[in-house]
């Protein structure tokens, strides 16, 4: 059984806190034609190296019903920098265009299979997987980047077309897991990646 989320499958639910003070679940966002749920943190280089394309993206499509949720899943006893109130100053500081929500005891991340940070579940109206996987082919540093993995998948989905490229493997760190080290990742998830 492989351990991420597969092309086809619903959206597990979540109801979890968010930096602006609300908690959202997977029916607060019933209203978005499309929905992009992302597993995101504060400290890792390949998010930040690439939240302002993220941040691109999120903002092209809203028009066109794409609404995001960023999920921070990190242990904050691996990455103190990782907890929640360095996630609501970051966004504070940053405004991202989408909700931050906090996933402390990690379940949310386990029931999608998570892999890395950042990694990104583009999900249909109905709610299925149409493409999990990287953002960007350069997430670290965005000047090197020849492919927008995310900004194609949301492309041809907004205009009807099948999803060419549904799976890719996304590029990042390894989500931090709780009372494991900070390379750890489930035995079922190492031959997903590359």
């Amino acid at each position: 059984m492989a351990f991420t989320l597969k092309i086809g499958e619903k959206a597990k639910d979540f109801n979890l806190p968010a930096t602006d003070g609300k908690s959202y679940s997977l029916n607060s966002f019933k209203d978005a034609k499309y929905l992009v749920v992302f597993f995101t943190c504060n400290h890792c280089p390949y998010v930040i190296g690439s939240d302002e394309v993220t941040r691109q993206t999120a903002e092209k499509y809203k028009d066109k019903g794409v609404v995001f949720v960023g999920i921070n899943s990190n242990s904050a006893n691996t990455y103190p920098e990782d907890d929640f109130d360095h996630m609501k100053k970051r966004m504070e500081e940053h405004k991202f265009p989408w909700k931050y929500l906090r996933d402390e005891s990690q379940e949310v991340a386990l029931a999608y299979g998570a892999l890395r940070t950042p990694h990104f579940y583009v999900f249909d109206e109905n709610r299925k997987l149409i493409y999990t996987g990287r953002g960007v082919d350069h997430p670290r540093d965005t000047s090197k980047m020849t492919v927008n993995d995310l900004d194609r998948a949301l492309d041809e989905l907004t205009s009807g077309k099948p999803v060419s490229v549904p799976l890719t493997n996304p590029i990042g760190c390894n989500v931090k897991w709780e009372g494991k080290d900070k390379h750890w990742m489930p035995a079922e998830a190492c031959d997903l990646v590359l």
